[in-house]
């Protein structure tokens, strides 16, 4: 997991450019006005094709990271009716965009109908199927489909008064295994089916309203959420578990935003009031972990209210051409509150335990002031102050239902203050730098992973010409904490470049490269050992990264009757260095030491035609090539595949 956020946090740039050999982009058809009908102007293009894939190594990995399999698909599509005067009778403008539709792992689709001056409505519909082998020894797995709709409808869209409604549904489904320790936290784990089942719902009404230079937004919402996944059989035990749930939440959101010649102002409010009736009815048989047998029933009931107020205001003074301060305050406050219980059963000893939660408030205030002044049109300096207050109350009720209520309660406080510097220069026509640096302390942090003292340094450098880009950028981000538990420290540093090259009109380059350095130590109390489990402590947690990405795509056009794109993607991490692993004094080390680096490797050239057959098609080929392995991993079970998967297509404008 810390490795997925560390890729994903790190290399947005770099993703974003790894393209996927299909669809075709880029490869235009037909003429740029599209063809007239009536009184609208219709331009449209279809891109229908056909995927082709061939899989070795761990199937279920691939299936988790690319997924594209073998079928017919409308790869990309879009139509634009535009009324040519504006003034159509029942819309002036209809848009329609499509990707991946008849199976693709990733299905999108979107409509926009505009009649000027009365309605703007708004659909998107995505589809996206997820599976998750989980760990290699087969107990954990997930296969489900989630599925987006959003609709947006907006009447008088252009008037200084408008009113907007919406609905939006999430819905995942799709059969799971996961895995239960009974009858004690010593025994084996069993792996369980699992048939999931949830789904989102959203209602939403509102309007703006514009007023001497200000903007004010209302909207009025209701959300529904239901939960109703169940658990069936595990391997060798009688288990079932069933833990419906119905959650509904009503809230208010209100927006004022306005400029006046030397100031800005925005506030925001929010309030929302969440309330959930929930019930879960578990039963095991089985054998406990010294053969005896075992009889369990777990009752959880209750009915939770959680109040969520937010709101926030930012002034922007522009009191000197040269100098701009912003200020912007925020506060927040959730409580969660009701009287739950939680109830286990034993039916072989006829004994129980009850647990209560009463309440959990989280309150915080921020505010942070930053100041901008521009020495010149090439050179502003900014600095800041940043402060934050939180506060944490939990109640918990120590006695079982029915009985006079009294609460074990437990608080913290705990205070953030920062400072920010920075610079902007134009160092020359060409040359851009940016920097900043953050440095702040927490007082009292809750966690151990939480920020103390910590600082962080930021820095960007771009020279831009007619006919190539050059960037490069830095950046460190510390932390060192220490509370009662433990002592934690973490480190990253990344550094990046890239670049671009219109070498001529018929060829281009562009490539970009980042590594990522990531480092984290704490301690670690666990349980392990055979055949009786105890207590190891006196060790660390470490996990040591050090992630490079690149990626480099060359264009080529042959006398505009062909196109080719050449391009080729690494993200390799060479972990700590060593080669391999290295034997432990006792087996619980050992299971943790193999959890410290994961060095790995994923490389994806792809290569694209297209080719221009007449004005209004051009045939199109790709193919693209996915490869993954992990040097060494979890339990010694190192995942790894390799992919090769391709397209033809016909792209048809019209």
């Amino acid at each position: 997991m810390r490795r997925l956020a560390c890729v994903l946090w790190v290399f947005p740039a770099l993703l974003a450019a790894q393209e996927t050999v299909a669809p075709t982009v880029d490869e235009k058809v037909g003429s740029a006005r599209g063809a007239n009908k009536g009184d609208f102007n219709i331009v449209q293009s279809w891109e229908l094709g056909y995927r082709f894939n061939s899989v070795g190594g761990d199937a279920g990995k691939y299936q988790s990271d690319v997924n594209y399999r073998n079928g017919v698909r409308l790869l990309s599509g879009s139509l634009n009716v535009n009324s040519k005067d504006g003034k159509g009778k029942w819309f002036d403008e209809f848009v329609l965009s499509t990707q991946g539709l008849g199976n693709d792992p990733y299905e999108s689709a979107t409509i926009r109908l505009q009649k000027n001056r009365w309605y703007r409505y708004d659909l998107l519909w995505r589809q996206n199927d997820y599976r998750n082998p989980g760990l290699t020894t087969g107990q954990q797995l997930q296969n489900t489909t989630h599925r987006w709709q959003d609709h947006d409808l907006t009447l008088f869209p252009q008037s200084h008064f408008r009113v907007r409604a919406g609905y939006s549904r999430v819905k995942q489904t799709g059969p799971a295994l996961t895995t239960e320790q009974l009858f004690d936290t010593r025994s084996n784990v069993v792996s369980i089916f699992r048939n999931v089942a949830r789904q989102f719902d959203d209602y939403r009404v509102g309007g703006d309203v514009d007023f001497k230079g200000f903007r004010l937004t209302v909207q009025k919402r209701w959300e529904f959420y239901k939960e109703d996944t169940k658990d069936g059989p595990g391997s060798g035990i009688a288990f079932a578990r069933s833990e419906p749930y119905r959650g509904q939440t009503g809230g208010w959101m209100g927006n004022l935003f306005g400029e006046r010649r030397l100031l800005v102002v925005n506030a925001r409010y929010t309030y929302a009031s969440t309330v959930g009736d929930f019930v879960q009815n578990e039963s095991a048989i089985g054998l406990d972990r010294f053969g005896a047998a075992a009889n369990r029933q777990v009752m959880v009931s209750g009915r939770g209210n959680r109040p969520v107020t937010s709101g926030d205001f930012s002034l922007t003074l522009l009191p000197h051409s040269r100098v701009t301060i912003i200020n912007h305050t925020s506060a927040s406050s959730s409580r969660m509150v009701g009287n739950n219980y939680f109830q286990q059963f034993d039916n072989s000893t006829f004994s129980f335990s009850t647990l209560a939660f009463n309440s959990l408030t989280l309150r915080l205030v921020t505010n942070a002031t930053d100041v901008r002044f521009r020495v010149s049109k090439k050179l502003d300096f900014t600095g800041g102050f940043r402060y934050s207050d939180r506060y944490i109350q939990s109640i918990e009720n120590s006695t079982s239902p029915g009985t006079p209520w009294f609460g074990v309660t437990a608080e913290q406080t705990n205070r953030t203050k920062a400072g920010v510097v920075g610079v902007n220069w134009l160092a020359t026509k060409n040359l851009r730098i940016h920097a900043e640096s953050e440095f702040g302390n927490n007082d009292n942090p809750f966690t151990p992973v939480s920020l103390r003292d910590y600082h962080s340094v930021r820095a960007r450098a771009q020279y831009r010409t007619k006919k190539f880009t050059l960037g490069a950028a830095y950046g460190d981000n510390y932390n060192a904490n220490s509370v009662a538990i433990t002592a934690y420290s973490s480190r990253a540093r990344n550094y990046s470049g890239e670049g671009s090259w219109a070498v001529r009109s018929w060829v281009s380059v562009d490539g970009a490269w980042s590594k990522l350095h990531t480092d984290t130590a704490g301690g670690i109390n666990f349980f392990a050992g055979a055949p009786r489990a105890t207590l190891v402590s006196g060790l660390d947690s470490i996990y040591v990264s050090n992630l490079h990405a690149a990626n480099v795509g060359v264009r080529l056009a042959v006398k505009k009757y062909a196109d080719l794109y050449l391009g080729y993607n690494i993200t390799r991490d060479t972990g700590d260095g060593r080669s391999s692993l290295a034997a432990q004094p006792t087996a619980g080390a050992q299971v943790f030491y193999n959890v410290q680096t994961f060095p790995l490797t994923f490389q994806t050239p792809l290569v694209r035609l297209s080719v221009r057959v007449t004005d209004k098609l051009r045939w199109n080929a790709g193919w693209q090539y996915y490869g993954y392995q992990e040097q060494f991993g979890v339990l010694g079970m190192n995942q790894g595949y390799r992919a090769n998967t391709g397209y033809t297509s016909l792209l048809w404008a019209f």
